[in-house]
C-alpha cells in the first residue's frame, strides 16, 4: 500500500512541475518563422494531430494532414469588412493577442490559462475562392485535445450569428 501512496506523491509532484514550468513560460514554444501567405497558401497544417487547416488538402504525402481538414469560413460582405468583423471577433476572445492584422490576413496567439500553451491561427481572405482560410496549430506537443479544431468552430459559431 505505501507503493501507492508513493506513486501518487510523485505523480502529484509530476503535476505541481507542470503547472510551475508552465507559468514560467518553459511550455510556450516559438513562434513558427514561416507563417504568413506564400503563393495563396498558409502553412501546411502539422504533421501530428494538433492542427486544423482549410487548405489541408492542398498539402499531400502525409495521411494525418487530412485529418487536418476544416471548412474554410464564407464571407459575409466583402473580404475586408468580413476580416475586420472577424478580427473584433477573435479579439474579443480569452488569451488572445493579435500579432499581424491587414485587410486580407489575421495572425493571432492563444494562450491557455494554466499552462500558458500557445497556438497560433491565421486567417486570410482569398479572392480567387471568395472564401476566408485559415489554419491553427499548437506549437509544440502531439496531440491537443481538439482545442484548435473546437476554437475554431467557436469562432465560426459566433461569426455565423453575427455575436
Amino acid at each position: 500500500m505505501i507503493w501507492l501512496w508513493r506513486a501518487l506523491l510523485g505523480l502529484a509532484a509530476l503535476a505541481g512541475l507542470t503547472v510551475v514550468a508552465g507559468q514560467a513560460g518553459l511550455l510556450q514554444g516559438r513562434a513558427p518563422a514561416d507563417l504568413g501567405v506564400r503563393n495563396g497558401r498558409l502553412k501546411p497544417p502539422s504533421d501530428t494531430p494538433n492542427s486544423v487547416s482549410s487548405q489541408a488538402g492542398l498539402w499531400t504525402g502525409n495521411p494525418q494532414r487530412a485529418g487536418a481538414q476544416i471548412e474554410p469560413l464564407p464571407l459575409q460582405g466583402d473580404g475586408p469588412a468580413s476580416m475586420a468583423r472577424l478580427r473584433a471577433l477573435v479579439a474579443a476572445m480569452p488569451g488572445v493577442r493579435i500579432v499581424e492584422s491587414r485587410p486580407d490576413y489575421l495572425y493571432a496567439q492563444f494562450t491557455t490559462r494554466v499552462l500558458r500553451f500557445v497556438d497560433d491561427t491565421e486567417f486570410w481572405f482569398d479572392p480567387a475562392a471568395g472564401v476566408i482560410v485559415l489554419r491553427s496549430a499548437s506549437r509544440i506537443g502531439r496531440r491537443d485535445c481538439e482545442v484548435n479544431r473546437q476554437r475554431i468552430e467557436a469562432i465560426r459559431a459566433s461569426y455565423a450569428s453575427g455575436t
